[in-house]
């Protein structure tokens, strides 16, 4: 499966959403794709390079699939788009295109059955809750409804400020409770650091 790449210094996981805005050429024409066949882009991590201008050095081998939801030209002319996380793949090989549009061919990734929520995640999605009304979040219109352990894992490893590192580990988990177990166990890391 071919898919076209968008590398960003941003993890985006599955039912999660990001916005974007679109100037490079590259970027503008592949959306334009998008939107014309119906289908979506990938979002891989930067690891080395910038996102603006050539294409990065090093890219994440794991990423996310973006599908666009809504479009709107902004007040300062650029292209602001809107997308929510599809399904997680896995970066087989790329090819860089003329215009520097980074083409990856990619295998998509396993996703387990939804879980239901148990007694132990209650914590953790009191803490989704509570991020949900931060501005920033609130501004994104993200559905924080949570259907079970799988949108609740995919919703705090996004929100949360880990690295991106960590976040990429996140997403390469396929077991929800252990993808709630790295976000519980990185929660401690942090909460150990604020108190030092």
């Amino acid at each position: 499966m071919k898919l076209p790449l968008f590398p960003l210094n941003t993890v985006l996981f599955p039912g999660c959403v990001l916005d974007l805005q679109i100037f490079e050429a590259r970027y503008l024409d592949m959306i334009a794709r998008c939107m014309k066949q119906g289908t979506g882009f990938g979002v891989v991590c930067i690891l080395e390079g910038e996102e603006v201008g050539d294409a990065p050095q090093g890219i994440a081998r794991v990423g996310c699939e973006a599908l666009v939801r809504d479009f709107q030209r902004q007040d300062n002319g650029l292209l602001g788009i809107r997308v929510e996380g599809g399904r997680r793949f896995e970066v087989l090989d790329t090819e860089l295109q003329r215009d520097q549009l980074m083409v990856a061919e990619v295998e998509w990734l396993d996703e387990s059955p939804e879980q239901p929520l148990s007694e132990e995640d209650q914590d953790l999605l009191a803490l989704l809750k509570a991020l949900a009304e931060h501005p920033m979040v609130a501004a994104l219109n993200m559905n924080t409804e949570v259907a079970g352990q799988q949108s609740l894992a995919n919703q705090l490893a996004y929100l949360l400020p880990f690295t991106e590192e960590d976040k990429l580990e996140l997403l390469l988990v396929n077991d929800p409770q252990q993808r709630l177990d790295g976000i519980q166990v990185l929660l401690d890391e942090m909460q150990g650091e604020m108190l030092n």
